[in-house]
């Protein structure tokens, strides 16, 4: 079991991550919501994994054709070489448009993924509630891109 910490009141890219992570990455990964200001510290005392958060782990970085920036789904694919499932490439598409503001319009689920993102936190409370309902998102997201990837 490893552990892995972000910040609070998850959105796109907070979502996705986990549902990432326990899918193809560790199926018995725990997950933590924490306050940004203690991601780093909280990830270093419990020996866990920091990301989607300012020096973690895994976060947002240069995109690496110097076209911008990928979103921490990306960061994750590529670090974890998940990018042979055409799938998930185009799943990670979907999400950097909706985590990336300046991409908004590079995919037409880009907003309707941000919109689910940005209601998420408003209704539900509770951060592993949130995760545990929007898995099903990106488990139909990556159900519609495994039959049209």
């Amino acid at each position: 079991m490893t552990i892995w910490v972000t910040r609070e009141r998850p959105k796109t890219d907070r979502i996705a991550c986990p549902w990432l992570i326990r899918t193809f990455i560790d199926q018995d990964a725990q997950v933590r919501y924490v306050p940004a200001a203690e991601v780093l510290a909280v990830a270093r005392d419990l020996g866990g994994t920091s990301f989607d958060a300012p020096g973690a782990d895994y976060t947002h970085q240069p995109a690496p054709d110097g076209t911008g920036e990928w979103c921490t789904f990306e960061t994750l694919v590529h670090a974890y070489r998940l990018d042979g499932d055409p799938a998930l490439v185009e799943l990670a598409r979907i999400v950097h448009a909706a985590d990336i503001s300046a991409d908004l319009q590079t995919h037409p689920f880009g907003p309707g993924l941000r919109a689910i993102g940005e209601g998420g936190p408003a209704a539900v409370a509770n951060d592993d509630q949130l995760l545990e309902r929007g898995a099903f998102v990106y488990d139909a997201l990556y159900a519609y891109c495994s039959r049209t990837a």
